[in-house]
């Protein structure tokens, strides 16, 4: 019946009663009539149906101004409604009606245009799971106080499940029973430890994003199993790779080494090899470690701290590519011209014996210093070499679009008890582009091959941004007093492209390719292949890190399928359409877990880093204006709120359409890119925000 509902109001755009839709669907009992009702109730809990206040009926597709969907609401108060085929809608402070993250609600648009805004009407359902806090006492009660600032809620904790409990432990509970709207009782489920404890407070934020620290215990037993070194057996139909001057090239402190590279040049053709760790020999489907992989879908890294997607074992031993023993890869080797065009290639799965374990900071000091370090001499010319193709390889990548948003990013130093003690930014030298792009010539060869064989695949893609976003930001650059030359008939990655060289010798620069970044759209796994945007390419996977990411294992599991076992069969094809969909959406939403983890680590450690310096003054520019401040990141990348409330002298008016706060008697001008002196007047790790006030700017450039 509830087929039959849905069609009869696909094209009835007012809300009718129960009784007017049993007689648009001519039932004629009242056995019929009562199923009617349990079906549009069920309907209207699927969020298929609205039912408005007067008991009627509409389907919510036909309703243009009412929404449904997940909430997050940002720490500085606002919050987003999450819609899936429309750009997110963004709720103030004052329109969430008691709404807190994660709720689904129903949202009336109150606001349209390029800025379109929102209303809660109402919480449709309270979708919270675990929740991450401090155990505290009150009244000889245990309560939580959620980590999570924006869970405005009342949770006491039930007597059995706190016996191990003391104030100040970080557990994780999961709500038992509603004791009325914004109260509840919760079990605790997991004891992280005490929040004193070192390394605690990034545990906490890990568990906060379902991020298991521990694996099971089906896992340690299956891979207690698994042998610590390579048997004569396991080398059968492999290609013998031992001989070959292969090497690998990761941090200083990088333990799981899952990619190495090798080069020969001849008659002006390079044959690359990319040789990656064949983690589908030991992670197999249908097991308890497989199964954990799954689950974790990424190693998660935050600050210091990495939370591997498989246990130490294998991702810093049997898998891991280490110096001088022997390893089981994949191997994608490719044979490239001077103009940067693979020619031929072969993916096989084999075996090597890495000659040496280097690190970028070496490999840097003989690319552009033209030093060799001690041990690196027999190693010096193929690595020069491997440079030349590989700005070969980058020039060919930006002739055809491929964007370089050149984003800094910042890394926390900590001491022995995992304070932070220092914030800089990571440099990023030769080596390090040199990597990348071999990879990325390798990812394209392997998704290229599997693309023209037209099997079930994973690829890695990257929708067109929406045009209107584009066009805020163009507008943007426009109020700033910029003419862009670049013709933006259509949007392409030469256009992004083009912008961004127009913008280089900008002031504001980085400010704005980090706007321009923000309004397009995350890359993500998917079973359909819809190209990859900021790469301008047309074809791509992830291939090589499956010591780190669970799509990369997918894709060795069907290379093996398809180029060795020569499965192709209906059972298998029909099997991997229906899984690979599940796979691409949950790994997905694992890696946005990861990022949004690594994130608030970085947000929480800058401010425990500040905490330590307030009263200083430093020098910064505005990243960001809000209606209530305007954001200052450092030349260290931490970044800080300048509230309006301290802006004296004058009362400031938000101009959205230039980002900028403007005085209304003075006309003082504060703006997106401005250059500003500040002074630290508060930083709380607890919340993760540091507060500047202003001691002197430059607000009279380009005055009105």
């Amino acid at each position: 019946m509830k087929d039959n509902i849905l069609e009869v109001l696909k094209n009835i755009y007012e809300a009718k009663t129960l009784i007017e839709i049993n007689d648009l669907l001519n039932l004629k009992t009242a056995e019929e009539l009562h199923e009617l009702q349990n079906n549009l109730e069920e309907l209207v809990n699927d969020y298929l149906i609205f039912k408005t206040k007067k008991d009627k009926y509409i389907l919510l597709e036909n309703c243009p101004n009412l929404k449904i969907g997940h909430i997050a609401i940002n720490k500085k108060g606002f919050g987003f409604l999450i819609l899936d085929k429309e750009d997110d809608l963004y709720i103030a402070k004052e329109n969430l009606n008691n709404a807190i993250h994660n709720d689904i609600v129903l949202v009336e648009i109150i606001k349209k245009g390029l800025k379109p805004e929102g209303k809660v009407l109402k919480v449709v359902k309270r979708d919270i799971k675990n929740i991450v806090g401090e155990v505290y006492l009150k009244n000889d009660k245990f309560m939580l106080k959620p980590d999570d600032e924006k869970l405005n809620l009342s949770i006491f904790l039930t007597r059995e499940t706190t016996k191990d409990c003391v104030e100040g432990h970080k557990v994780v509970v999961t709500l038992n029973k509603k004791l009325n709207s914004n109260t509840y009782l919760a079990d605790v489920i997991k004891i992280i430890g005490h929040k004193d404890d070192a390394g605690i407070d990034i545990l906490s934020i890990a568990y906060k994003y379902n991020i298991e620290n521990e694996f099971s215990k089906e896992t340690m037993i299956e891979i207690e199993k698994l042998p610590n070194e390579v048997s004569e057996k396991e080398l059968h139909n492999r290609s013998d790779l031992t001989d070959k001057m292969i090497f690998t090239i990761d941090g200083d402190d990088t333990k799981d080494i899952d990619d190495a590279i090798s080069l020969e040049y001849k008659d002006d053709i390079y044959t690359l090899g990319v040789h990656i760790a064949d983690v589908s020999h030991y992670v197999i489907e249908n097991t308890a470690l497989g199964d954990d992989a799954y689950n974790r879908g990424t190693s998660v890294y935050l600050a210091d701290t990495v939370i591997p997607m498989l246990p130490h074992k294998l991702s810093n031993g049997i898998c891991s590519l280490n110096e001088g023993v022997i390893r089981l890869t994949m191997s994608c080797v490719m044979n490239i011209n001077k103009q940067g065009e693979i020619i031929s290639y072969d993916i096989f799965p084999s075996y090597i014996k890495s000659s040496k374990r280097m690190t970028y900071k070496k490999v840097n000091e003989i690319l552009e210093k033209n030093t060799i370090p001690e041990g690196y001499e027999p190693f010096a010319d193929t690595l020069i070499k491997m440079n030349e193709l590989a700005k070969i390889l980058r020039k060919r990548k930006v002739n055809n679009g491929y964007i370089e948003f050149d984003i800094d990013e910042a890394k926390i130093i900590q001491d022995k008890t995992g304070r932070a003690i220092d914030i800089v930014k990571r440099t990023r030298g030769d080596g390090e582009n040199l990597i990348e792009d071999f990879m990325i010539a390798a990812n394209v060869t392997v998704a290229t091959h599997i693309s023209n064989m037209d099997l079930p695949f994973i690829y890695r893609v990257h929708a067109l941004p929406n045009s209107e976003k584009i066009e805020d930001f163009l507008n943007l650059v426009k109020a700033l007093g910029y003419t862009l030359h670049t013709r933006i008939n259509e949007i392409t990655p030469k256009t992004m492209q083009s912008i961004l060289e127009e913008l280089k010798d900008k002031p504001e620069y980085f400010i704005l390719s980090s706007l321009l970044l923000r309004s397009m759209k995350k890359a993500e796994y998917s079973k359909t292949n819809i190209g990859h945007f900021g790469l301008a390419c047309s074809t791509y996977t992830h291939f090589t890190s499956p010591i780190r990411r669970f799509p990369d294992l997918i894709v060795h599991r069907l290379l093996k399928k398809y180029l060795i076992e020569k499965d192709f069969s209906m059972s298998t094809i029909n099997y991997l359409d229906s899984y690979l969909v599940a796979a691409s959406e949950h790994t997905s939403e694992r890696e946005v877990a990861s990022i949004n983890a690594e994130r608030d680590v970085t947000d929480m450690k800058m401010a425990e880093y500040m905490e330590s310096h307030i009263g200083e003054i430093y020098n910064g520019i505005i990243s960001s204006v809000t209606n209530f401040g305007f954001f200052v990141e450092l030349e260290n990348l931490i970044e800080g709120l300048v509230h309006v409330n301290t802006l004296k002298g004058d009362y400031f008016e938000y101009i959205p359409e230039t980002l900028s706060l403007v005085g209304k008697k003075t006309k003082k001008r504060y703006r997106i890119g401005d250059s500003i002196q500040i002074k630290v007047i508060n930083a709380s790790k607890e919340t993760a925000l540091i507060d500047f006030e202003i001691v002197g700017d430059n607000y009279d450039r380009d005055k009105e």
